[in-house]
């Protein structure tokens, strides 16, 4: 018997940035909205905790215990009092270290399919508890659709989205560490008491009626100067998408994944060719939201 989960990728449509706490974390207002890329988990039994991973940049993705599906695994067993003995495959479609909360999906997928394989019934509140140990992009990734993210971002308050939004993802070579983008920014504000983050009526109020070119105009990532002086060629990427015809684009998340968004589907295929051809990225991928999140299959 096996249990296969599918998980979307994310994009921030905004991510406002508190000063660091003493824990080290930010308080954030950070907005995710799930993505139409997507990884597959397969949780099946084995004799002992084992991962493996397929797909682009395969090898890219860590097969020790330090990867958060395999965190999940042992966090839930530990809970019931089980072994974690399973062997879990990532069929991995999003990009690595992207900004897209890959691996925070692979957590909150891996998590619900030992559930599901165990027939342990966990409640949602149970289990975004255990996403929330996990890791502050996690629970959404349980979650799916659009919601506010507060505290750390693992405070989840769902949002109403009015219709289908499209993107293009411009995939860079290589990985940024979402440790050194907050460290830059830390150093990049020294001095300066960032205010206290709060979600922008103007980007809810385009999300809940469907309106692309009001969301465009309110998209925001307080991350991205910074993301941008650890890798200034992103900045290349981003006047590329604007000059083909993307309505707005911005850093995912913590990066180096762009993100633009388009008025519709033809566009943002059209979107997606000019950064091919200008060779500023590796891959443009074609996505639209809201996605459903971790979803048994």
């Amino acid at each position: 018997m096996s249990v296969t989960v599918r998980v979307p990728a994310k994009v921030n449509v905004q991510l406002a940035v508190g000063s660091a706490r003493p824990d080290g974390f930010h308080d954030l207002a950070n907005v995710f909205l799930a993505v139409s890329l997507y990884d597959e988990v397969t949780v099946s039994p084995a004799s002992s905790l084992t991962i493996t991973c397929s797909g682009p940049d395969a090898g890219q993705v860590p097969l020790d215990r330090t990867n958060l599906a395999s965190r999940a695994a042992e966090l839930l067993a530990a809970r019931h009092g089980l072994s974690p003995d399973v062997h879990i495959h990532i069929a991995k479609d999003i990009p690595v270290a992207g900004g897209m909360a890959g691996g925070s999906a692979d957590g909150a997928a891996a998590l619900l399919a030992c559930d599901t394989l165990w027939g342990l019934g966990s409640t949602r509140a149970e289990l975004l508890s255990i996403c929330a140990e996990l890791g502050s992009d996690v629970p959404f990734s349980l979650v799916g659709g659009a919601a506010l993210g507060t505290g750390r971002g693992e405070r989840l308050t769902e949002l109403e989205v009015g219709g289908e939004f499209h993107w293009v993802f411009a995939v860079a070579d290589g990985g940024l560490s979402t440790p050194a983008v907050y460290g830059e920014f830390d150093r990049l504000n020294e001095g300066v008491a960032a205010p206290a983050p709060t979600a922008s009526p103007a980007l809810l109020d385009a999300l809940r009626t469907g309106d692309a070119p009001s969301l465009a105009g309110a998209l925001a990532n307080d991350l991205q100067p910074a993301a941008l002086s650890l890798r200034p060629s992103l900045a290349d990427t981003l006047q590329t998408g604007t000059s083909a015809g993307a309505l707005a684009a911005l850093v995912s998340g913590s990066g180096p994944t762009t993100a633009f968004l388009t008025k519709d589907e033809e566009s943002a295929r059209s979107v997606a060719e000019a950064l091919l051809a200008s060779r500023t990225c590796r891959e443009a991928r074609v996505a639209s939201s809201p996605a459903a999140g971790a979803t048994v299959l």
